[in-house]
């Protein structure tokens, strides 16, 4: 029997979508799932919504709970982490709030800028401790890593603990495919694409419909205010940033408007309310939209634990056809996130890069992408940058290369000067010191 292991398994959606996914394919319906998290009462919620769906379709998967992380680990195939160190209340709301104080405005901040650096400080060390654990419990297991900020994880994990496989997994480029289906009216499944870059900023380098070159008519389209149509998965976010950075750099980037806003300093800017207006770009949209799901959870929550079956479908996450191709030796090709040892030639070695990976009982192997455009290599190493310099910080223990990481940042740099952002960031990590490594601790706070 398979045992599929959830650090974070209070993301019961989440959760629901690979349990699901899982249970919907043959060689895994029958896994042992165990369920850790700290919450005791979303556990509980989780575990119904699991035991719904293995009632649902029959299969003979069994359900353990957890609070204790070692226990959940203990034998594991593969473990899945999906968990917000910090939680919206107090940490996300921190690092948007403070911030704020500064003029520096944003809209998700989870994977690069302030609020990415800080939430990279307060995850990598518990994914360590996860890693730490598997070496002792599970060695040969496969960890799917699911948080953000997605590349510093990436990075920080390979840095610390390179006999742990792993991989980083995100949807972003199947959420955009179904995008760019819904503004050209074409069926996605008949998509050909090829993507390569960082997590969130990567960029479809190829992009195809029966052998026809989609970017003219992405371009005819944009240029006539026809597209983007009316979101299709964000209804307060119309797609309008991207576009407008495919009209200038040629590609289109796998993540939303209103992620890519924040990651470059061309959209959000002090005394510039008519960028804001002009491309729709939802500032605080993170908090916004977490408040909405604590509404709507406790809603859904009432309707998927009362005992009844879960109607069980298929989502567009990578997890479980990459457990099948691992388990049953089936070839599989899923988009990851790994150490770049020469896949991306143009990127620096040992950054985080997100490439097509071959998946098979030999684990995760990525493809070589040697031909992305100068213009979007340059790009990534703007988001590099901040990634490498967060890394440095976390394995040296050094704090002075928080400081650095944030004045690299694109957004900070355009809005603060070097004074505000060493200020900013002093008075992050005295908000976030419960959350935190000793060794952050600011000089001013000590």
């Amino acid at each position: 029997m398979t045992k599929i292991t959830f650090i974070g398994a209070g993301s019961t959606i989440f959760m629901q979508n690979i349990v699901g996914d899982a249970l919907l394919t043959p060689a895994l319906a029958d896994s042992h799932f165990a369920l850790m998290d700290i919450d005791a009462e979303r556990l509980a919620e989780s575990e119904a919504v699991a035991r719904a769906m293995i009632r649902s379709v029959g299969s003979g998967a069994t359900v353990s709970t957890h609070n204790d992380r070692r226990a959940a680990l203990d034998g594991a195939d593969f473990v899945i982490t999906a968990f917000q160190i910090g939680g919206y209340e107090p940490c996300t709301v921190t690092d948007f709030e403070i911030p704020k104080q500064y003029g520096l405005r944003q809209t998700i901040a989870d994977t690069l800028g302030i609020g990415g650096i800080m939430r990279g400080l307060r995850t990598v060390p518990v994914l360590w401790d996860v890693a730490r654990d598997m070496m002792q419990l599970c060695p040969n297991a496969t960890l799917l890593q699911y948080v953000n900020p997605m590349a510093i994880n990436t990075w920080a994990l390979a840095e610390e603990f390179p006999a742990v496989k792993h991989v980083g997994l995100c949807h972003s480029v199947q959420n955009t495919v179904e995008e760019l289906a819904h503004d050209l009216d074409l069926p996605k499944d008949e998509f050909r694409y090829k993507v390569a870059g960082v997590n969130h900023v990567a960029f479809f380098l190829r992009l195809e419909h029966q052998g026809r070159d989609l970017y003219p008519a992405l371009r005819r389209g944009y240029a006539s205010g026809q597209i983007p149509k009316a979101p299709l998965l964000m209804p307060r976010c119309p797609n309008k940033v991207r576009y407008e950075v495919m009209d200038h750099l040629g590609y289109f980037c796998t993540e939303s408007s209103e992620h890519l806003a924040e990651y470059v300093p061309w959209f959000i800017k002090d005394g510039r309310p008519d960028l804001i207006e002009q491309f729709s770009i939802p500032l605080d949209e993170y908090p916004t939209r977490c408040v909405e799901q604590v509404a709507s959870w406790k809603e859904q929550a009432k309707t998927l634990t009362d005992g009844r079956n879960i109607k069980v479908t298929r989502s567009h996450e990578f997890a479980a056809d990459l457990m099948n191709a691992i388990v049953t030796d089936t070839p599989y090709v899923a988009y990851g996130n790994l150490p770049n040892t020469g896949q991306i030639p143009q990127l620096p070695l040992g950054a985080a890069v997100e490439t097509p990976c071959l998946v098979d009982s030999n684990g995760v192997q990525p493809s070589v992408v040697a031909d992305i455009p100068p213009q979007l290599i340059a790009l990534m190493r703007s988001q590099i940058n901040v990634q490498e310099l967060t890394v440095r910080a976390l394995v040296d223990r050094n704090p002075e290369y928080i400081y650095h990481a944030a004045m690299m940042d694109p957004h900070a740099a355009a809005e603060l000067d070097l004074r505000q952002i060493r200020n900013l960031v002093d008075d992050l990590l005295i908000a976030h010191a419960d959350w935190l490594p000793d060794w952050c601790k600011p000089a001013k706070a000590a």
